[in-house]
Order: C-alpha cells, then structure tokens, then sequence
C-alpha cells in the first residue's frame, strides 16, 4: 500500500531522530521503499533490498533501533509548536532541489525558522560565506565588506552560524539588508549553538531570514554533525567563498564539497605572515578556489553557475574520512 503524504512526513521525523546525518543505509532504503517502510525495516527481521550490504544493514539496525523512544513524535511536534518551527520534506514546493545532489547522503528533512523563500532563489543568488571561528580583526573586516556588499546587490548569504567570520557574515547580511542570510545549524533548532549566538540567531529569523537544521528540536550538536553540516553549505549555494582559514580549518571542508560538486571556490588572501590565512592561501595554491579581493569577484564567480545544471553528484562514501579538493589537499 503506498503511504500517504502525513505517513511520510512522521515517518522522515522518525528517521531524522533516529539516524545520522548523511546516513548513507538510510537514504539508500528511503529511495528504494519509502520512509514509512525504512522505519519499519529498522525493528523487524526483513530482508533489506538490494542495494544494501546485508552486514552493513544489520549494523544499522543495531545503530537506530535502541534510538526507538515511545512519544518521540508527540516530542517532536510540541517543540515544533513551542518554537514555532516548520518542517521540510522532498514532497514540499519549497524543498531545495539542490539537495538531491548529495544522492543517497541528501538530508531526510529539514527544520525550519523564518522565510523559507531564501531557499528558493535561483542558484547565483546565493553564496556561502564561511571562515575562521578564531578570526583575526583583519577577516572580520574583510568579513563585513565582502558580505555588506553582496547583500545591497540582493545576494542572500548563507553560513553556517559559528562565532568568527560566520558570525560576521550574518551580522552584516542583516545589518545592510534584513532577510538576506541562512544560518545552518549542527543543532536542533530550540537550542542554539554556539549560545552566545542565540540573541543573533533570533534576530536572523525576526527579520526574514531563515535558520535551518537537518536535526530534530532536541538534538545537540556533535563533531559529526559538524562535519557533515558543511555538504549542505556547499550544496545550497552558487559559489563558497573563505574569507580566513588556517592550515587545519573545517572551512577548508566545506570549500572541498563544493569543489567535489562542481561549484566554484573563493579564498580571500591574508598577510604571508598570519597562520589564520594559511588555509585560503593553499586553496589558492592548489587551484581549488580563485582569488577574492572584493564583491566583485565573488559575483564572477557566482555568474559563472548561471547555467549551473545540478546534474553532478556529489558521491560521498562513510568509510572514506576525508574527500580530497584537488592535487595534494587533503580536507
């Protein structure tokens, strides 16, 4: 029997709770059978499709079903209520079609705060802006004058809400043009991470903006789901600019997603002195990204994707721990 539209939607926030993101088993079964048919396979003794290495699929039912909690749903949907917060799935209009690039590694759902419209602009009307958390006052400024400029030409800028040059970006979006950033999130949405960006985060969403997590209200935030937060920074944009990196910075991750998805990269350069720029100059050195000194640049870059088809797909593996950004650059 096929399932029907609200059957899918609790079935996505069941399997949103219960996996990982980027969990490649799970993606893998939603496409073949459903979700209401994946939260199913999850307790009982089916045989998995094929598709799904038989070992690797009673590993993941060993991973999701002790996350199995009576209410969950009923959790869920009173801290949606209390938050004021909307959930996404594939099925809604207003669902990213860029998404589907990350293939079977594509979010289950999405979470939801402010104006959900951002998402829906077309490609070269967004950019990811992302850098340093420790950034020096030089990419702070670099920071708010790149991002000033591209929000008075109507660009909405996304980031992923980390104190440094994610922080400035978002100040400076809202400051010069309210309702031009997404923030997303490594954290359900009812608790905000980093704290001390909570006042910022409200003000995003208060004034059109949109705040966006693949996690339940209730999830915290991990070392994995940072990492994998950065495949949807990469995803949702035209272009990824770092404003300031250093030699071992998860900006440089997200800067080799985008690469891996056809997208094009900018590095701002720093002082050949400062070790908060290291990793923008080795972007640069590699040929994965290009050299930013000013909105003009990135609006270059951004213009180039206008005939962006979205056909690449970006091929994740969850046994490899790192993705390589081009010759000798290990991210």
């Amino acid at each position: 029997m096929a399932e029907s539209a609200m059957q899918n939607r609790e079935a996505r926030m069941m399997l949103a709770a219960l996996s990982e993101p980027n969990d490649i088993i799970t993606g893998t079964l939603v496409a073949h059978v459903g979700a209401t048919a994946t939260v199913e396979l999850v307790t009982t003794g089916d045989r998995l499709p094929n598709g799904v290495d038989p070992a690797e699929g009673e590993l993941w039912r060993r991973r999701l079903a002790p996350r199995l909690n009576p209410g969950q749903l009923e959790r869920i949907r009173a801290d949606m209520e209390r938050h004021d917060l909307r959930l996404l799935t594939p099925d809604d209009v207003d669902w990213p079609g860029e998404l589907q690039q990350l293939g079977a590694g594509a979010p289950i759902a999405l979470w939801l705060k402010g104006n959900p419209s951002l998402l829906a602009s077309p490609l070269p009307g967004r950019v990811t802006v992302v850098g340093a958390r420790a950034s020096t006052s030089y990419g702070d400024h670099v920071a708010t004058e790149l991002v000033s400029d591209l929000a008075a030409q109507g660009r909405v800028v996304i980031s992923g809400g980390a104190y440094g040059i994610d922080g400035a970006a978002h100040r400076a979006a809202t400051a010069t043009s309210p309702g031009s950033t997404v923030a997303i999130l490594a954290s359900g949405l009812d608790r905000a991470y980093p704290a001390g960006n909570e006042q910022l985060f409200d003000r995003i969403a208060e004034t059109g903006g949109l705040i966006v997590s693949e996690l339940p209200p209730g999830a915290t935030p991990t070392r994995w789901r940072f990492q994998q937060r950065n495949r949807i920074l990469a995803v949702l944009s035209g272009a990824t600019v770092v404003v300031e990196a250093g030699h071992r910075s998860a900006s440089l991750s997200v800067a080799g997603q985008a690469h891996s998805l056809g997208r094009p990269v900018g590095a701002v350069p720093g002082p050949v002195t400062s070790a908060a720029s290291a990793g923008c100059h080795r972007l640069i050195q590699e040929g994965v990204a290009s050299l930013v000194t000013d909105a003009q640049d990135v609006t270059d870059l951004l213009d180039s994707t206008s005939g962006f088809s979205g056909d690449r797909i970006f091929a994740y593996s969850p046994t490899r721990r790192f993705d390589r950004a081009g010759p000798g650059l290990v991210l």
